[in-house]
């Protein structure tokens, strides 16, 4: 995120007062207006009198600020309102109940299950599973990230777009509305607006969290769909949330010919200004927050007030946060989060559509059926001979090597050994196959 000016601290009052924050945590001292190291992070948010928190992420690492996020959701005084905004460096985020084969183009990012997988991965980006529900969605260094947590019985789904929308409008973006998804679109003189930011919400008990996207000024607002698009989508049927397609755009567009340079920070500003707005916080509490420092953070806070600058060491630092970190990292996480789903080159009774014709170099006769629970294989069919016996002992024979193994765990040179091993066939043909299901299923074909 881009550097703010850092203010002077500006110590009204030098006594020192022990506020407790919970259980969990030692005493806090709070001087009015007075600025703390990082290590007290979990502290401040979690204290009892913190009823409003305000804080900028430093860090462009995804799994960071997802995790400060979770923390300040599960920690922070029930009674409180936060607002958290943070810029991601590319990645692709699907909701805690998809199908990352079904969502995105696993081989356009990192791939974290082949580690050492030829090729240019410059142009990459991370996979990502969050928390909450809601659809993929991209990120990457020109896309603002906000999230705000509430008390969940003042929450509405509407509320927060809303707020981000009148912040918009005073940057002079004026054609930006809440459409019925909850989603905030823009109109750009096209037939249909464009959809400049999703939305995803998780419900506790007493809290709630709605963060979502806005499209600010991306690089890349052409080729968000190589990302989105899966090669495996013509063959998968799962259960689950399915994202839905729309045009975007960035908000910079509707600035092309203004007088003055679109700037994001003038983005943060308003929407930092519009929160303090409709959550009355304390004006010191607002200027400590447009003066936070990234490159020194530092935490400030006064008698019902946090703000500041937060990152990678307050994520690695704090247990509970490195936690979120480590379990978002996790390719179980990533994986094995997938609801029930199917794996199909041809009709069946569950998904009766018609599918693409098999490449030529295949036999017409090879049919490729997955289906699988938690990411692992609990149904099999790979064939391809012509003669029906043939066919169902060769996929006997495959599915006794398959059954139980996790997809995501499954590397090309494994998927040829077990053709080749089990399927008892000469030629080119276990090959071709090979790299067939590699292609669809996110695998590096060229190793």
């Amino acid at each position: 995120m881009r550097p703010l000016r850092q203010g002077s601290s500006c110590l009204l009052s030098s006594l020192q007062t022990p506020v407790w924050s919970s259980r969990a945590f030692h005493p806090v001292f709070v001087r009015y207006n007075s600025s703390f190291s990082s290590d007290q992070f979990a502290q401040l948010a979690s204290r009892e009198s913190s009823k409003h928190q305000i804080y900028q992420s430093f860090s462009t690492d995804p799994y960071v600020n997802l995790s400060i996020e979770h923390f300040l959701l599960e920690h922070a005084p029930s009674d409180s309102n936060i607002l958290f905004l943070y810029i991601n460096q590319p990645c692709v985020v699907i909701g805690r109940n998809q199908n990352p084969w079904l969502e995105t183009n696993l081989l356009a990012l990192q791939n974290d299950r082949e580690p050492n997988a030829p090729g240019n991965r410059d142009n990459s980006a991370l996979f990502v599973r969050r928390r909450s529900g809601g659809g993929a969605v991209y990120h990457d260094e020109g896309n603002l990230n906000y999230s705000v947590i509430s008390p969940r019985t003042a929450f509405t789904r509407n509320k927060h777009a809303e707020m981000v929308v009148r912040a918009l409008h005073r940057i002079g973006a004026t054609t930006t509305s809440v459409n019925d998804r909850h989603d905030i679109v823009m109109s750009t003189g096209q037939a249909q607006p464009r959809k400049i930011s999703g939305s995803a919400f998780k419900l506790t008990r007493h809290r709630a969290l709605h963060h979502g996207t806005c499209l600010l000024d991306s690089p890349n607002i052409n080729r968000l769909g190589s990302f989105l698009r899966s090669p495996a989508r013509d063959y998968i049927k799962a259960k689950g949330v399915e994202s839905v397609r729309s045009p975007v755009a960035n908000v910079s567009s509707v600035f092309e010919d203004a007088m003055m340079p679109f700037s994001t920070d003038q983005v943060i500003a308003r929407v930092v200004e519009e929160f303090a707005r409709m959550y009355q916080v304390d004006a010191d509490a607002v200027r400590r927050a447009q003066r936070a420092h990234t490159l020194e953070p530092e935490l400030y806070a006064g008698g019902t007030w946090v703000v500041g600058a937060v990152g990678e060491r307050h994520g690695y630092g704090e247990p509970a946060v490195k936690k979120g970190i480590d379990e978002l990292t996790s390719l179980e996480w990533k994986y094995t989060q997938t609801p029930q789903f199917t794996f199909s080159t041809y009709p069946t009774e569950d998904d009766p559509r018609e599918r693409p014709i098999l490449p030529s170099s295949l036999p017409p006769s090879t049919r490729v059926f997955l289906r699988l629970k938690h990411g692992a294989i609990i149904e099999s069919h790979i064939s391809t001979a012509d003669d029906t016996s043939v066919a169902t002992e060769q996929a006997a024979r495959v599915h006794q090597v398959l059954n139980g193994r996790k997809l995501h765990e499954m590397s090309l040179p494994q998927w040829r050994a077990v053709l080749l091993n089990q399927l008892k066939v000469e030629g080119n043909v276990l090959e071709e196959l090979a790299k067939f299901i590699g292609g669809k299923l996110g695998l590096d074909t060229r190793s």
